[in-house]
């Protein structure tokens, strides 16, 4: 007659835990209370968050923007007079040629004073921008840089075509949705973003 072999259940847990065991478990259970107290600690000390959610214009019909009719509002960047000086383009005809529809160009403070700090080789941008047919925004915040006075601009009216080449700032207008942007490419004028522009 064989041995009958012993073998063990499948975990099979000793049931007297050893005094190691039971010391283990007990600080276990002191290092989460410790650590739950402490976060409830924080969460007293911390001032409620506020989470606001950025309203969305009541004039986008998805990426559509409603509200650019014409007359177009342009606002027209530093960088874009520079190209189109260098280009030997008519800053208003161009403009209208390319959207089919009369437009308003707008040069705000910053922009003028970013003109005027670049000297004397943007003279000729510099005089396109003085004249008396655009319109003129005046600009309320602290500091010249043009960039982010746009940025803002358009944020909060969404009734403007940007004009620019500069490509930070076109990447920047490019996560704001149905803010349309111009640019000089090829000699001429060309718009993206603009669903109702016409097809070249």
């Amino acid at each position: 007659m064989g041995v009958k072999k012993r073998t063990r259940k499948f975990a099979q847990v000793n049931s007297n835990p050893t005094p190691d065991m039971k010391e283990l478990s007990n600080l276990q259970t002191d290092q989460t209370k410790k650590a739950a107290q402490a976060l409830k600690q924080k969460a007293k000390s911390r001032p409620d968050i506020i989470r606001e959610i950025p309203q969305v214009s009541s004039s986008l019909f998805y990426q559509h923007n409603t509200a650019l009719i014409p007359p177009y509002s342009v606002l027209v960047d530093t960088n874009f007079l520079s190209h189109t000086v260098q280009h030997k383009l008519e800053l208003l005809s161009t403009m209208m040629d390319c959207l089919y529809a009369k437009c308003i160009p707008i040069i705000t403070d910053c922009v003028m004073a970013e003109l005027e700090k670049l000297g004397q080789k943007y003279r000729i941008a510099l005089r396109i921008a003085r004249d008396e047919r655009w319109e003129r925004l005046k600009c309320d915040h602290k500091g010249v840089y043009a960039d982010d006075c746009l940025v803002d601009r358009v944020m909060k009216h969404k009734v403007y075509i940007v004009a620019t080449n500069d490509r930070d700032l076109k990447r920047r207008i490019r996560k704001i949705p149905g803010v349309p942007i111009m640019s000089v490419a090829r000699g001429k004028y060309v718009i993206e973003r603009l669903p109702d522009a016409p097809e070249k």
